[in-house]
């Protein structure tokens, strides 16, 4: 009995890193300051440690999945997702520039450019 508390612990540890990174990840979609897709692969990874029931759940999901299977099988990254998230990502900047202090403006700027600078030097997914 006393061996199963630090797993249990360690369970619980790995879930709450897949929630709260699956829940950022969510806000990023709406936020483009903050990466969707890092935080959506690494929920999977700590899913895959914690919750087996949110590790499958993120697998089917009709929209995170291709990403995620993607990413484990290949390290790549679609070209649809690459294009997307570059085209929110440069549209958050257009606005920030007209909305934002020029100091957060610029400095968020230069977050998303090296986001999507690191987005698409992954490889992109060969299908059959």
């Amino acid at each position: 009995m006393g061996g199963e508390a630090p797993g249990m612990a360690v369970r619980w540890a790995w879930m709450a890193l897949a929630y709260t990174c699956l829940a950022v990840g969510l806000v990023g979609i709406v936020l483009p300051v903050l990466p969707t897709t890092p935080f959506i692969l690494l929920a999977a990874f700590a899913a895959d440690r914690g919750s087996p029931r949110l590790h499958a759940w993120l697998l089917r999901h009709r929209v995170f999945g291709p990403a995620i299977r993607d990413w484990r099988e290949s390290r790549s990254v679609g070209r649809r997702a690459k294009v997307l998230a570059t085209a929110v990502m440069a549209s958050a900047a257009v606005i920030m520039a007209f909305t934002a202090p020029p100091v957060i403006a610029a400095a968020a700027t230069l977050v998303m450019a090296t986001v999507a600078t690191w987005l698409w030097m992954r490889p992109e997914p060969v299908r059959p």
